[in-house]
């Protein structure tokens, strides 16, 4: 059975820190894209970063470029997303994916992935 689980949410004021995690079991990890969404109250969820299965490439949205990292850690089936320079708006529920096995895939593109986790919470106060 394949689980997502994150961790790493909480509290933080505008400017600071948080390094996000996202643990995965029941699946070959290194044949996997993974990616990083988040949802707003009230908003739909979107995307926000991805690292690629074959390549190891990152992809970011344009509103975390710059300020957030994603790394992976195959021996660990664990990946990261740090994430610096935090603002209000990105206040949110962020869950990790996992796209098919040894597929590629649209990283951006919600549907394409086919496990999710739960989901941390993230709050930035102003």
């Amino acid at each position: 059975q394949v689980q997502l689980v994150e961790s790493g949410g909480g509290l933080v004021q505008t400017g600071g820190s948080l390094r996000l995690s996202c643990a995965a079991s029941g699946l070959t990890f290194t044949r996997h894209t993974m990616g990083w969404f988040r949802q707003a109250p009230g908003k739909e969820r979107e995307f926000v970063a991805a690292i690629g299965w074959r390549t190891g490439t990152t992809y970011y949205s344009d509103s975390v470029k710059g300020r957030f990292t994603l790394s992976r850690d195959n021996a660990k089936n664990t990946m990261y997303l740090q994430m610096n320079s935090l603002k209000p708006e990105d206040t949110a529920v962020y869950s990790c994916a996992a796209g098919p096995e040894g597929r590629v895939l649209s990283v951006r593109r919600q549907s394409d992935y086919v496990y999710w986790g739960r989901g941390t919470q993230v709050t930035v106060s102003s």
